[in-house]
C-alpha cells in the first residue's frame, strides 16, 4: 500500500509542474519584467510551509545575482516592515490566497510603493486581486490522501521560483564568473576559481632550461614535488617531462644511462596548457579527458605557473 501511495504523490506532483507548461510562461515574464524595473531588493514573504518555500526561492534569487531577502510574514507584522523600502519589490506566496497575515502585508506595501507579486492557488482570492503580477501554481488540492498536506503546491511553487530566478539570470547574463564571486566556499567555489589562484608560481614552478640533463630534470622534479618538470627557455614552454615519461625512458632503453641525456630529448614538446585566466572547472575537464595531472599555465603565451589535479582536489575537500 505505501509503495502505491509513494507512487501516486510522486505521480501527482511531477505532473503538476508538467501542466504550467504553456500556461505560466507569460506570468513568469510579467514578473520578471516587474523584478527587473525594481532598483532594490526583491523581498519574498510567507507562513508556514509557503515561507519555509519562500526562504529557498529568495535564497536561489540572492545566488543567481537578484538581491533578495526573505521575511516571515508575521515578522514583518510586527517591525520587520522596517526593512522594506520603496525601491523594493515583493512577493507573496499563499496558497489560499486569503492567509490574513498576508492580507494585512498588502495594504503598509501598497503605501509605500512596492509591487506586489503574488504566488497563489487561488487567482480569485483576495491576494490576488490586489496584485501587480499573480503567478497561478495551478493546484487546489494537495495530491496526498487526505488533501490538506502542502505537497503539490509546495513542489510547484518552488519551481516557478526557480523558474523565476533563472529567468532574471538569463536576462542579467549572469555567468559563471558571476557565480564564482558568489560562491567562494565549497566544491563550486572551488571549481569557478580562476587557475591564476590555485596554480603553482614562481620558484614553486619545477623548470629546467632547454640544456639541461634528465638527471637535472629528475631533481628539479623530486623538490618540486609535483611530477613534472617543464623545459622553458626565456618564458617559454618548450616541454613537459614527467614521473611517467621517466618510467617509459627506463623501460625502453633498460640497458642505457638515460640521466645524462639531455632532457629535451625525452619530453613532450607542445604540451596541454591552459590559460590563466580559465576557470579550475575548465582545467579539471582538460587533465580527466586527456588522462594527465598537471598543466602548465600560460598567460600572453609565456609561461607564469603550473596547475596540479592533486591541489584542486584537495581545495575542494575542505
Amino acid at each position: 500500500m505505501s509503495v502505491k501511495v509513494i507512487s501516486e504523490l510522486l505521480q501527482a506532483e511531477s505532473a503538476a509542474i508538467a501542466n504550467l507548461v504553456g500556461k505560466i510562461e507569460g506570468q513568469i515574464v510579467s514578473a520578471a519584467d516587474l523584478c527587473s524595473s525594481c532598483s532594490g531588493r526583491i523581498i519574498v514573504m510567507g507562513l508556514g510551509k509557503s515561507g519555509l518555500v519562500g526562504r529557498k526561492i529568495a535564497s536561489t534569487l540572492a545566488s543567481t545575482g537578484t538581491s533578495s531577502v526573505f521575511i516571515h510574514a508575521a515578522e514583518a507584522l510586527h517591525g520587520d516592515l522596517g526593512m522594506i523600502t520603496d525601491r523594493d519589490c515583493a512577493i507573496l506566496i499563499s496558497k489560499s490566497g486569503c492567509t490574513p497575515e498576508t492580507l494585512m502585508l498588502i495594504p503598509p506595501l501598497k503605501r509605500l510603493g512596492v509591487k506586489i507579486i503574488v504566488i497563489t492557488g487561488n487567482p480569485a482570492s483576495p491576494a490576488a486581486k490586489e496584485a501587480d503580477v499573480v503567478l497561478d501554481i495551478g493546484v487546489s488540492t494537495e495530491a496526498e490522501p487526505i488533501g490538506v498536506v502542502p505537497t503539490t503546491s509546495t513542489t510547484v511553487t518552488m519551481a516557478i521560483g526557480d523558474a523565476l530566478a533563472i529567468a532574471l539570470m538569463t536576462r542579467k547574463g549572469f555567468s559563471k564568473s558571476d557565480f564564482a564571486q558568489i560562491h567562494p566556499a565549497g566544491n563550486l567555489g572551488s571549481l569557478l576559481k580562476r587557475v591564476s589562484e590555485v596554480m603553482h608560481t614562481g620558484n614553486a614552478i619545477p623548470q629546467v632550461p632547454p640544456s639541461a640533463s634528465t638527471m637535472e630534470g629528475i631533481l628539479e622534479m623530486s623538490e618540486k614535488r609535483l611530477g613534472h618538470v617543464l623545459v622553458v627557455k626565456e618564458g617559454k614552454l618548450l616541454g613537459i617531462f614527467s614521473d611517467g615519461d621517466l618510467r617509459r625512458a627506463l623501460q625502453a632503453h633498460p640497458n642505457e644511462d638515460i640521466t645524462s641525456l639531455s632532457i629535451t630529448a625525452l619530453a613532450t614538446a607542445g604540451p596541454k596548457t591552459i590559460d590563466a585566466g580559465a576557470l579550475v572547472e575548465e582545467a579539471v575537464r582538460t587533465m580527466e579527458t586527456k588522462k594527465i595531472t598537471a598543466l602548465p599555465v600560460l598567460s600572453d603565451g609565456l609561461l607564469v605557473g603550473i596547475v596540479h589535479l592533486h591541489d584542486i582536489l584537495s581545495a575542494r575537500a575542505v
